[in-house]
């Protein structure tokens, strides 16, 4: 009997939430985390240096709920502040959450629940969904919730990680013991999810997609992927090159760049930094025969020519990567091994 109670008993999960200045957001994020249906939880929340009264409402909570721990951060910042939390976890599973967003009831046990029926190397993440308290949310965030929801949807994490964060921050679940084997928030390198996400690819470890909204993301002035300077740029050219060229550039293939708008001009200057004979294509007649930073624009019929070219494609507009990818796939190229949309 004592077995088989060992067998089925729920696996606690440490909930890791940096604070700093959430006062008008923080209550609502934490009435949905003490309103999860799976209730073996710890929130291990990490006040940074808050100057309203985040800390105090903190405080308020954790007097009437025990799974509660408030730890002061020593370093200011988002990246040492949930370092600073995750030695206090105690649980077997992992999940961060924001302070300023909210969880749907179901979170944690939808979770919880498609983790154990895979254990150890797999992470499990969903789709997201953003709001708002007043107005409408703006057409990029719900371009990019679909995008997620759908990549969750089909399992394409890998297959879609050059083009934006495939598992947001707050979105996934994971054994303590895979999270320090990905070095879990050691590297202080913005933004903290992206990188984490190359991480799991680098390591093998597999992810599980969920076709469910697992959190509700508020948007608002002030969150700090509005306002930090790391996160102005949101193409993050430099650490998908970086990351690449680690894990998937052969170098005893051609490497073709197709783009030459603004994006693909952005990219092909920090591309030389790696790489200096690139081919590059574009869909523009008036560009085609020309120079740009040194290097001829060719037409896409040059790439009959290459023999297995690794292709990288950096356009902006969504119809022209519906193009772009239809072209390849006559050309009789397949996804992830040949060709990546970065963008």
């Amino acid at each position: 009997m004592r077995f088989f109670i060992l067998c089925t008993m729920k696996p606690l999960v440490s909930i890791i939430m940096a604070a700093k200045n959430t006062e008008p957001f923080i209550s609502s994020c934490l009435d949905s985390i003490q309103a999860q249906t799976y209730t073996n939880w710890e929130l291990i929340a990490v006040n940074d240096h808050s100057t309203d009264r985040t800390a105090d409402i903190l405080k308020e909570y954790a007097k009437k709920d025990s799974r509660i721990k408030i730890i002061n951060s020593k370093r200011e910042k988002l990246i040492p502040a949930l370092k600073e939390g995750v030695p206090h976890c105690t649980g077997e599973l992992l999940n961060r959450m924001d302070s300023d967003d909210r969880m749907p009831k179901y979170k944690l046990e939808v979770l919880v629940n498609e983790w154990m029926k895979y254990g150890k190397g797999h992470v499990i993440a969903g789709g997201t969904k953003h709001f708002v308290e007043s107005g409408e949310v703006g057409g990029g965030f719900l371009r990019y919730d679909a995008w997620l929801n759908e990549v969750a949807k089909n399992g394409r994490h890998y297959e879609e990680i050059y083009r934006e964060c495939v598992i947001p921050s707050h979105c996934w679940i994971i054994h303590k013991d895979d999270f320090d084997r990905v070095k879990g928030f050691q590297p202080e390198v913005y933004p903290e999810d992206y990188d984490l996400c190359f991480r799991f690819y680098k390591n093998n470890l597999k992810i599980i997609g969920i076709d469910r909204v697992l959190h509700y993301w508020r948007d608002h002035s002030i969150r700090i992927s509005r306002t930090w300077d790391e996160y102005k740029d949101n193409r993050y050219f430099e650490m998908k090159l970086r990351y690449f060229f680690e894990l998937d550039r052969d170098h005893r293939r051609p490497l073709v760049l197709w783009g030459a708008g603004r994006n693909g001009k952005d990219f092909a200057l920090q591309l030389s930094d790696y790489e200096g004979d690139v081919i590059w294509i574009t869909d523009n007649p008036k560009k085609v025969g020309k120079d740009i930073y040194g290097i001829r624009l060719h037409s896409s019929d040059h790439i009959s020519q290459l023999i297995n070219p690794q292709i990288i494609v950096v356009v902006a507009s969504p119809s022209d990567q519906v193009q772009i990818r239809n072209k390849l796939d006559c050309m009789g190229k397949k996804p992830i091994t040949d060709y990546w949309f970065f963008n």
